[in-house]
């Protein structure tokens, strides 16, 4: 058998090039970032399983749920009131017959369900969005939770929504949302007890299996790749020999 030619010596050499000399991106990537700033920019990035973290799922689940909560709350005392005030202010209207007089009660009862429900959807699920993304914020920035990100996130969110009633306002509202931030910080954390970990304690452990995982495969991939350069190198060496 005859040496190798030219071109399959440079593809062997090109070949045994390429070889990794570090780790790749992918497994550098799941790493639990260090500093605070990189921690809250994780929040709002995808994985590698092009995911969001489960922290910004529930974020959007939440305003989800409570504009659909502020959209009852609101429309029905609305709908109510709406055609209650039809019907006083509608004693000197004509009607065709009594069908008529039903679906334009009804009509009206609709609008206001949807005025009314909207005020209050659009609200509540600013308050409960901006809550959650400055306390999960805070609390991924620290790295660790605590009870006093949520009475600070309460303060922040309340502050801004009577930010336009000017600084007494503001303070008031402040305030209030810190009051507020008390005891949904404590049913939040009392939840994340009895399920024994948290947010932060579950991202940190998925992480750490991510990249063992990650780093596994990265290894078991690397020690192929040289074997086979070693093979090659192998023939080349046998044939030059020949």
């Amino acid at each position: 058998m005859g040496p190798p030619s030219g071109s399959s010596a440079a593809s062997s050499s090109a070949f045994a090039g390429e070889q990794p000399a570090s780790k790749p991106w992918y497994v550098g990537r799941s790493q639990p970032p260090e500093s605070g700033w990189e921690r809250v920019l994780q929040l709002f990035r995808k994985d590698e399983l092009n995911r969001y973290p489960e922290e910004t799922v529930n974020i959007c689940k939440a305003t989800v749920t409570a504009s659909i909560v502020g959209l009852i709350y609101g429309g029905i005392p609305g709908f109510t009131y709406a055609k209650k005030r039809y019907i006083e202010q509608s004693g000197a209207e004509i009607y065709y017959n009594r069908l008529d007089a039903v679906q334009s009660a009804h009509r009206a009862a609709i609008r206001g369900f949807i005025r009314y429900g909207w005020r209050w959807s659009w609200r509540v699920a600013a308050f409960v969005a901006i809550f959650n993304t400055v306390s999960i914020s805070l609390s991924a920035y620290r790295d660790k939770s605590s009870l006093s990100h949520f009475v600070a996130a309460g303060a922040v969110t309340g502050g801004l929504f009577r930010f336009h009633l000017g600084l007494g306002g503001f303070a008031a509202g402040s305030i209030f949302g810190a009051l507020l931030g008390v005891p949904a910080g404590g049913l939040v954390m009392a939840m994340q007890n009895l399920s024994g970990e948290t947010f932060l304690e579950k991202r940190k452990r998925e992480q750490r299996e991510l990249y063992e995982k990650q780093l596994i495969e990265w290894n078991t991939s690397l020690s192929i790749t040289e074997s086979v350069s070693k093979e090659a190198d192998d023939y080349i060496q046998e044939g030059t020999e020949k």
